[in-house]
Formats: structure tokens, sequence, C-alpha cells
């Protein structure tokens, strides 16, 4: 039987999430913001691994029945994993892995795993590598858990809902906020090494342009950290400092990442309305008042910035054609300035109807990579950045949150820091159209870094 508490609490949310991941209690977690509310998904009940090829999956035996209308998706406060009927003594660590070759889509892979879950409604959590998209894929691809157990925070209130009773009882104890250890101090990261190597991809991308291979690219740069870093304290201390659209953290499978995206890759709710939220364009944020005024003068009427943005909304309209029914296809909010930590972006809102027979995993297809992430037209632009660029894993990807009724929330992964095997790394990029200089580019690349350089804490 499931177990269920509420907690009410005035403590910060993030300041609870922090400490529920600091706790020790759960080996794997994900915790996912979105406006208002904060999700924290700890331990594993079901878990996909997608790889070139090979899609592995395991789940705890579920119930043998539990109305599936009874409870709702991630689209409410309510919509936690209802794992009636789980021995909370068998964790999906001691199931073996099944394996399943796939050709295709990988999106469609991901799909038919997750629809062999053995409870009729489930919430999963996870992340989804740039690589996803390749035509020659590498490496992992994508990891979702369905969590053992789940906690939603909103308006002073918290839900635990657990398969192990004793857990969700010490979560609710954490949840009160006694004794939270203040988060130590950062130790900011230098944004400037790496430079001219840099600049020389930029050179080179612009020559490709140039020459008609392709419209535009983002070309990133990654930046070692020296240090072995303490990933939850980093996402506190980020975040207080952050405007992101949606924050994470996780560690799964030893793989630890935080972030701050600015912009939400795909929103699709159970009654199949989607959404993108495509931003292009940027300049520096939080220098002053009249700094940040003319910056922002500057972004709107940029001739460069202001194409960058307008074929990157072309682009999203254009894949929403695709999964969405005729005639709903609209975008809102054109060019607006959004502010997102250390920079500002020219954004717009492109939203439809998907059309019937059509699913979340559909518009995750079409739009993944995100073209603010990758460039256009999107193939050549991969093609690019596999030549310009080493593998870049998480970065550029997405980390999303999807139910068995169709709902889905998915945010591009950048303002983000990742640390596997002691190694932790922060990675940056910049939109490449023809009118680009490679050292405009490099210093915005700088600006995005310093949304999180300052933030990194050291691990004790």
């Amino acid at each position: 039987m499931r177990t269920e508490v509420v907690v009410e609490s005035t403590v910060d949310p993030l300041r609870l999430v922090a400490l529920l991941a600091g706790s020790g209690l759960f080996d794997d977690y994900t915790v996912y913001e979105r406006p208002g509310l904060w999700t924290f998904a700890g331990g594993v009940t079901g878990e996909v691994i997608l790889e070139p090829g090979v899609v592995r999956s395991r789940w705890r035996d579920g119930p043998s029945a539990t109305p599936a209308d009874s409870l709702e998706s991630l689209a409410s406060f309510d919509s936690l994993d209802p794992l009636d009927s789980l021995d909370p003594r068998t964790s999906a660590a001691s199931v073996d892995f099944a394996e399943e070759s796939w050709t295709g889509r990988p999106s469609a892979a991901l799909e038919a795993a997750l629809r062999a879950a053995p409870w009729p409604v489930w919430n999963a959590y996870g992340w989804i590598a740039f690589e996803f998209a390749s035509l020659t894929p590498a490496g992992r691809l994508a990891h979702l858990v369905v969590p053992r157990t789940e906690v939603r925070i909103e308006a002073g209130r918290a839900l635990v809902v657990s398969v192990d009773a004793g857990e969700a009882e010490r979560v609710a104890e954490l949840l009160s906020g006694r004794g939270a250890p203040a988060t130590p101090a950062p130790k900011p990261v230098d944004v400037r090494p790496g430079g001219d190597v840099y600049r020389s991809r930029v050179a080179r991308a612009v020559s490709e342009i140039d020459a008609g291979l392709y419209e535009k690219v983002i070309v990133s740069r990654r930046l070692p950290i020296p240090f072995p870093v303490d990933v939850v304290a980093t996402y506190a201390c980020g975040r207080a400092a952050n405007t992101p659209a949606r924050s994470f953290l996780l560690d799964l499978d030893g793989f630890q990442a935080a972030g701050f995206s600015p912009e939400v890759l795909v929103r699709v709710d159970e009654h199949g309305t989607v959404a993108t939220q495509p931003l292009a364009g940027t300049r520096a944020f939080g220098r002053g008042e009249d700094v940040d005024s003319r910056t922002r003068r500057e972004l709107e009427n940029d001739p460069k910035e202001i194409f960058e943005h307008a074929v990157s909304v072309r682009a999203s309209q254009d894949e929403l054609y695709r999964v969405c029914a005729p005639g709903t296809v609209k975008v809102t909010g054109f060019m607006a300035v959004k502010e997102r930590g250390s920079v500002q972006h020219l954004g717009s809102s492109v939203s439809g109807e998907l059309s019937p027979g059509r699913t979340g995993w559909d518009a995750l297809d079409a739009l993944f990579p995100g073209v603010t992430a990758s460039g256009i037209p999107k193939a050549p632009a991969i093609d690019a950045i596999a030549r310009l660029e080493e593998p870049r894993g998480l970065y550029a990807g997405a980390v999303l949150a999807v139910s068995q009724d169709g709902a889905m929330d998915a945010a591009l992964v950048l303002r983000a820091i990742y640390s596997e095997n002691g190694q932790a790394w922060l990675r940056a990029g910049a939109g490449i159209v023809s009118g680009s200089t490679p050292e405009r580019e490099y210093e915005e690349t700088c600006e995005k870094l310093s949304s999180i350089a300052p933030y990194v804490v050291p691990r004790a």
C-alpha cells in the first residue's frame, strides 16, 4: 500500500528539495521545478535506459488493479505515482534489466518502453542527451525513472507519496525544515579560458554558413572545473541568483547535473495542447539598471539578433506544423524580452493542438533538439556540431517529466553544471549566423556561463 503524508511548511521550497537531495536517503533522485511547483522524485521503482540500438528497462511488480481514473497525472497537484501493492522491500535495482533492440525514432523506443510499465498511472522523470537526435548516436541517450517516493511542494504545502511508509515518514520529518545546514560558500569559476579555440570554431562556422551549408548553428565550448564540486549546494546557491523557466537537479546512476533552464522545449497537456518557447538573441543582464536598459534596447534593435530570433521562431512553427492539426499553430508574445539570470533574451511562444493520433512523444520528436541549441536547418547544423565539437551529452538535451496520460514537460538543458567520475564541467554556446563575429560570440558564451560559474561550490 502506498503512504501519503501532507506537510504544511513555510520553508523555502528550494531549501527543502536541496535538503532531500543531500539527505542520503536516495541513491537516485531528480528535482524538477516549474512555476509555483517543485517536484522531488526519489528512488527507483521503474527505469528505462536508452542506448544506441538497445533499450533497457526494469520494473518492480505492479498492482493487479488500480482505477486509472481515480488519480490524476502530473498536470495537477495530486498527480503522484499510485504504486499501491508494491513491496517496499523490493527495489528496481534488485530486478534484472530486460533488453530489446530498437531502430528508427528514439522517441518511439522510449514511448514503447514506458508503455510497458505495469501500473495504470505513473509519472517518470529523467533526461535526454543531445545525441538522441544524431544519425550516428553514441553513449547513453536517455535515462528515465519512475520514483519510489515523490514529493510535490506548492503554496506552502508538501504532499509525500511513497510505497515505503518508513521512508515517507523520514521525508516528512526532513520537510519540517529543522536543522537544514547552511549552503557553503561558492568558489567562482573563471569563464575566460578556451577563447582561442572557440573563436576559431566560430570563424569556421561562419565560413560554412557563407558557403551555404546551413543558415544557423549553435557552437558551444566546454569549460572544465579544476576541483570536485558539490552539485546539490551549487544548485541551491545558483538557483537563488537565477530566474529560470525551469530548474532541475538530478543524480541518476552516478551522473549528476543541475541547471537553470531558460527555455521550455516542449509542454504538452493531457488534452493535446502543445507549446514551445524558443529564445534566441542575447545580451548581458544584471549589470545595473542603466546598463541593462541600454543592452535591452540594443537587443531589441540589433538586426543580427532579430534575424536569429525570427528564423528560430519560423523553424519552431514548421516543426509544430508536422504534428499539429491544421490552423491551430500560432505565435504569441513575439520577441518579448526574457530575463534569465546573467543574460536577457528575445523570446516567443509557439503553440498548437496535436493532430488525432499524435502524442507528446511525436511533439518531442519534432522539436528535439531545440532549434535554439542546434541550428537551422537542423540536420546539417547537427552534422556541423559533430564536426566542430566534442560530444555534448546532456548539454543542449532535455530534462523532462512525463506521465501515462500523455502530459509532458521538457526543458532545454542550458546554464547547467555536470559531474561524473570525479570530473565537473560547465558548457555554453552561441548562435552563429552570417553576421556573427568570433569575438562577440565568445563574449556571449562568457555571459551565459556567468549564470552559474559564480555559484559553484567545492565539495568538502
